[in-house]
């Protein structure tokens, strides 16, 4: 439920409501009227968090800071969503310089050790076409280097100009 949706003061229209103070204590079921004045005289809003409910539960507390807080519930459940992809992918090339290839290996093992899947994936461009086998080679040097963490699930395969390749972790016991 997004904060807009919430009735406060004013808005509360039912007869009575069960109320919750601002230190959360349960104060029973009262007159809306009654729990506005509290919620006034506490400086806060009355606000309807359970519309529902067989009489609606209503809440005093600061409404500026109650959107704030869910505000900032949900930006918080959007980067848990973000970060917990599961595939992570490698790039390389045929030509790669050995140094290079060790950089590569070193974040597929983080990657890996972190429970992700990485896709390896080797670009071909102009020439390099024509000779695949040192893709290959490349991909084996991978497969073997990782070898002690990992499975491979799909072995590697040219797409055009892409060849692919799938790693998993293995399970430790």
């Amino acid at each position: 439920m997004a904060a807009q949706d919430y009735r406060r003061n004013r808005q509360i229209r039912v007869r009575e409501v069960r109320l919750i103070d601002e230190n959360g204590d349960q104060l029973g079921v009262v007159s809306t009227d009654d729990a506005r004045r509290r919620a006034q005289d506490a400086g806060m809003d009355l606000v309807e968090v359970s519309p529902t409910a067989r009489p609606p539960v209503c809440r005093i507390l600061d409404f500026g800071k109650f959107k704030y807080e869910q505000r900032k519930r949900e930006r918080g459940t959007d980067k848990k969503k973000k970060t917990s992809s599961s595939l992570k992918e490698l790039r390389v090339r045929p030509a790669i310089d050995k140094h290079d290839l060790s950089y590569r290996l070193d974040q597929g093992r983080r990657f890996l050790e972190a429970g992700h899947k990485v896709q390896v994936v080797c670009i071909f461009r102009g020439r390099q076409m024509a000779h695949p086998e040192h893709g290959e080679n490349v991909m084996k040097q991978v497969a073997e280097t990782l070898g002690d963490i990992c499975k491979v699930e799909a072995m590697p395969k040219m797409m055009g100009r892409r060849m692919t390749m799938m790693l998993t972790p293995t399970q430790k016991s």
